[in-house]
């Protein structure tokens, strides 16, 4: 019998455990065959203050697989899609390279692939979780920032952490409704 349960899948992060070891950012390159000079992942490092009272904050970032992704709704062959459990793709077959979804992401999570002449980005390793298994950059991540799972599984980790801990999400006035979930 087929599971006809609705899911929506998400991360939620604790950006004060990352540790900037990049761990998360090697595993999707070597999961995904993600070329070199491009990521699909990456850590934004943001440092404050003076001498000697200074501090340093990271925050891992990659698409926000949208609710309501714009790029999605740019793009003219409909190379971009997104699936029913909310994960946002692009079938290469489709891409005609216009690169119109790389313009209308906010988050700037969208590359060319000079080599193959499309647009790529994080597919929150779709092949390891329609297996049931997690994307590469959970996995790895030693001090474990990324927890990702079904946000309508009320049971789940992702909805615990959801429901009894404040959190943001970045830029949520495009109306994308973005997924990834920062606790505060």
């Amino acid at each position: 019998m087929a599971d006809t349960k609705k899911k929506r899948y998400v991360l939620v992060l604790d950006s004060k455990k990352c540790i900037n070891c990049k761990a998360c950012v090697v595993a999707c390159k070597a999961e995904n065959g993600v070329p070199v000079g491009k990521f699909r992942d990456w850590i934004t490092e943001e440092r404050r203050g003076t001498w000697p009272r200074l501090m340093a904050t990271f925050d891992p970032e990659q698409c926000m697989h949208c609710e309501n992704p714009s790029c999605v709704r740019v793009c003219p062959t409909g190379a971009s899609w997104q699936r029913k459990d909310g994960i946002v793709l692009v079938n290469y077959d489709d891409c005609i390279g216009c690169r119109y979804c790389m313009i209308a992401c906010p988050y700037n999570a969208r590359y060319f692939r000079e080599d193959l002449g499309v647009v790529d980005k994080c597919t929150l390793c779709a092949h390891r979780v329609d297996k049931g298994g997690i994307p590469a950059c959970v996995e790895t991540c030693p001090s474990k920032v990324r927890v990702f799972g079904d946000l309508e599984d009320p049971s789940s980790d992702v909805s615990q952490l959801l429901n009894t801990r404040r959190y943001l999400v970045k830029k949520p006035e495009t109306g994308n409704g973005p997924q990834l979930y920062y606790l505060l």
